[in-house]
């Protein structure tokens, strides 16, 4: 059986989501916990990936890209919502994941040459990429939520 193709990704996916979306259900309102627990939460993927055979290491680009991505988004968020309220978030996470991608993008390739020229197997599988990115993207989400609320003391309206 293949651990690392489409429903063991379908199905790492899903029971990590249902997992991440209890736990910042149940703590959205502690503004000073959210972002620790959201840098938590990015090492659950890590249970998945290697579960599968893989290292942590090999999936470092997806890894790298989800955290550029989505902890810069969050910061477009965060400006957007401070400028428009609701809608200003909803268009600065739009308008910022459109730039963000772009970036991320290069620090994923870097991160993935850097893989290869030291003799990583960083070859991508439905698996890796979906936990590499998730677990990336929730602990970029978590660093901004934790900077911007409990070190620059961004107020909620």
């Amino acid at each position: 059986m293949n651990r690392q193709g489409m429903l063991p990704a379908l199905g790492s996916l899903a029971t990590i989501s249902v997992v991440a979306v209890a736990a910042v259900a149940y703590t959205i309102y502690n503004v000073r916990l959210i972002g620790p627990l959201m840098i938590a939460l990015g090492f659950l993927p890590w249970l998945a990936i290697r579960l599968s055979a893989r290292t942590i290491r090999s999936t470092g680009a997806d890894i790298v890209f989800g955290a550029v991505d989505t902890g810069f988004l969050g910061v477009a968020a965060l400006i957007g919502a401070e400028l428009g309220g609701v809608l200003g978030a909803i268009v600065g996470g739009l308008v910022g994941d459109s730039i963000t991608d772009g970036f991320a993008g290069i620090f994923e390739g870097q991160a993935s040459d850097y893989l290869r020229r030291h003799g990583i197997e960083e070859a991508r599988t439905p698996l890796s990429s979906s936990m590499g990115k998730m677990s990336g993207c929730l602990m970029g989400a978590g660093i901004t939520l934790t900077i911007a609320w409990s070190i620059a003391g961004v107020a909620l309206p």
